[in-house]
């Protein structure tokens, strides 16, 4: 069959085919028009304030600590600029893991602070809309604060400047819903706010207080949570003292809270919640609030991204630092790894009194302040009383805003400051001594008689994890001592801790070493007493066997006391701890107890006298010889051989001397004072 195209049928095609070529036309002129406009719409949308218009009321933090003040007009696209998904236009903040911070804070944000202040009693409110698109994928399960951000806030810039409300979002890795909740920080009573503790209340999903039961166990996923990337919407309104919380998510119940800023609910003992109980009580932050709360002192909003994920050690406070990756605090490779939180707002508001002040001092007080030096002198300021030797031999007789960053210098838990004591297990010591220490040496000396107080809070934050079971001193560190300054120089007093690898809990226990008789001071020993945990003498069966964990022992991080006074040539000893028993010893150092060789204790016996050590000890003791005070880190670990003494000679690693390799591989040992005296003699009780 033939198929012939008439002139007819011809135009009918081309009638047909001018259609199509100009409905594609049309179709690629529609495209190329849609396109330009989002070009247009990407132009026209260059900075944070074009979205969301109020920035001149605020102050910008960035995530490296840095103020950049006013916003407007402002982007850096590490951590603050503006973006547009198919729905809408957002601003971003994004915040890593570390960085640097503002104030005395542990963790980095990018955050709006208000720019002026205003009262408890008028009327101000906040409004935002936003949605969380990261938080930290490391961390400790354990730690309520990781896996979290912050992304408004109410803070105080009087008094101890805390923080009245913070609206969290906290999601665990590989949950897909997250949590919602508010925290309230009790405004502490009282001029030590180290205590201060909050109270959360969930909104969806779980409160501050859900924790893993351990560092990679996550509790059940919250049915009723906030998805990352899921849009949700705070307002906060204060009038008259009172503060009103509402919060909206579609898909989600709405949510409204009342709390009064103005009087306490927390002002005596018995106020304490059970969930600050179980959280918070267990470090000692066990505060309660001024009666008046927060009347009186001057509020301001915070809006945007305070990553609560942090870099510091869990040991240090096991509520607020997260042990999280932070690569150094490189900030690419954070940003590479989803090690930093991120929030995006699409919309917010602020409006406050006429009558609102400026702000200014809150930041002039803060601004920098994380990368200013704080002296140990500034934190316990006895130590115009003491000169120090620190772990590479170095002695300094004047320690008034010193500082030294690889040995003795100043840290923030979340809550107060401390001094750092750190030493090596091999580096540079005394003439007298197998082992380094960065302690404190008490410029009087005093005799027994004549007496002398020394007090002390700390925390032991690490001992050497390498070492041989069999020898005493192994895994050990001394953190207050009487020293001889004449005669044999040895030491009425030594005051240990000690923990075994892989224990949680360690122990601590005080030494009397003996002012041998005679003029051979080689058959010197100590006694050891028991003050929670084990003594000295036991030891593992074999170098790498490790005897029972105590029970009653005290853990890496947590605090104890002690307070030594020698009062008329008798010594008294108190040592105290949260949650466990107050224990109290007593011992005359100017008339002895082994004055003949049937005195030896059996624990000596069993420790010293096997490797010669087996002396008796001068009748008067210590009676009319200069010591003094010592406190600090002294290392008990040391690299030396096991075979020259069983009891002080540890065989531990050193890695030939090289400290930055002994800190890298835990062998060194770090203790935390954050409080301390010294003084004379008191008559005792």
């Amino acid at each position: 069959m033939s198929f012939q195209i008439t002139k007819s049928t011809f135009g009918c095609y081309s009638l047909m085919a001018s259609a199509v070529l100009l409905l594609s036309s049309c179709r690629n002129i529609d495209k190329r028009q849609s396109l330009a406009k989002q070009i247009e719409k990407s132009a026209m949308v260059m900075n944070a304030n074009d979205i969301i218009p109020f920035f001149q009321h605020w102050n910008l933090i960035l995530g490296d600590g840095s103020n950049v003040g006013q916003a407007t007009h402002f982007e850096n696209k590490n951590f603050f600029y503006a973006t547009g998904d198919d729905k809408a236009d957002w601003v971003v903040f994004k915040s890593p893991n570390a960085g640097n911070t503002h104030g005395t804070s542990n963790n980095t944000r990018t955050e709006l602070a208000q720019l002026k202040k205003w009262l408890p009693k008028t009327e101000a409110n906040m409004k935002a809309t936003l949605k969380v698109m990261n938080v930290a994928t490391t961390g400790d399960s354990r730690v309520a604060a990781t896996y979290s951000v912050v992304v408004g806030q109410i803070h105080s810039a009087d008094g101890h400047e805390n923080e009245p409300l913070k609206i969290f979002y906290k999601k665990f890795p590989g949950h897909t819903k997250g949590s919602v909740f508010w925290n309230y920080e009790i405004n502490t009573a009282g001029d030590d706010n180290s205590k201060r503790w909050d109270y959360s209340y969930p909104i969806w999903g779980y409160n501050f207080s859900m924790v893993g039961i351990d560092e990679n166990t996550h509790p059940p996923e919250p049915e009723d949570g906030i998805a990352l990337g899921e849009e949700f919407s705070y307002e906060v309104e204060i009038k008259g003292g009172i503060m009103n919380l509402t919060f909206t998510s579609e898909g989600h119940e709405t949510k409204t809270f009342t709390k009064n800023l103005i009087t306490s609910e927390y002002s005596k003992r018995e106020d304490i919640p059970q969930q600050v109980q179980n959280l918070f009580v267990p470090i000692g932050q066990d505060g309660i609030e001024r009666k008046n709360a927060y009347a009186n002192e001057g509020l301001f909003f915070k809006l945007g991204c305070y990553n609560q994920t942090n870099g510091k050690d869990p040991k240090v406070n096991k509520v607020w630092c997260s042990g999280a990756e932070t690569y150094g605090g490189d900030l690419q490779k954070q940003y590479e790894s989803e090690n930093y939180a991120e929030v995006w707002f699409k919309s917010a508001s602020i409006t406050i009194p006429e009558d609102a002040i400026s702000n200014a001092g809150y930041f002039e007080a803060n601004d920098g302040l994380s990368a200013k030096s704080v002296y140990p002198s500034e934190v316990i300021p006895f130590m115009d009383k003491f000169k120090i030797l620190m772990g590479d031999g170095t002695h300094v007789e004047d320690l008034i805003d010193f500082e030294h960053k690889d040995f003795f210098y100043t840290a923030i838990d979340g809550t107060r400051r401390w001094v750092v004591y750190k030493t090596p297990n091999s580096g540079v010591t005394s003439k007298n001594s197998s082992n380094t220490r960065t302690e404190l040496h008490e410029k009087r000396e005093w005799t027994p008689e004549e007496g002398g107080n020394l007090t002390g809070t700390c925390k032991v934050m690490q001992v050497s994890v390498s070492g041989d079971a069999t020898v005493a001193a192994s895994y050990s560190v001394v953190v207050g001592q009487i020293h001889g300054g004449e005669g044999h120089e040895n030491e009425p007093l030594k005051i240990f801790y000690k923990k075994f690898p892989g224990h949680t809990k360690g122990s601590v226990f005080w030494n009397y070493e003996i002012n041998t008789a005679g003029d051979d001071n080689s058959k010197r020993w100590d006694f050891s007493s028991a003050v929670w945990g084990h003594d000295m003498s036991v030891i593992g069966k074999d170098k790498n066997d490790y005897p029972e964990e105590p029970s009653d022992g005290i853990e890496l991080g947590e605090e104890f006391s002690y307070e030594v006074n020698v009062y008329e040539g008798i010594m008294y000893l108190t040592f105290k701890s949260d949650n466990h028993e107050t224990k109290t010893f007593t011992k005359n150092l100017i008339v002895s107890d082994y004055v003949n060789p049937s005195d030896l204790p059996e624990q000596v016996k069993r420790l010293f006298v096997p490797i010669g050590q087996d002396g008796t000890e001068r009748a008067t003791a210590y009676k009319g010889e200069l010591g003094y005070f010592k406190q600090g880190a002294y290392n008990q670990t040391n690299g030396k051989d096991p075979q020259t003494n069983r009891v002080w000679c540890a065989g531990a690693e050193t890695y030939g001397g090289d400290i930055a390799k002994q800190y890298e591989n835990g062998c060194y040992t770090e203790v935390w004072f954050r409080e301390g005296t010294v003084g004379p003699g008191i008559p005792p009780n």
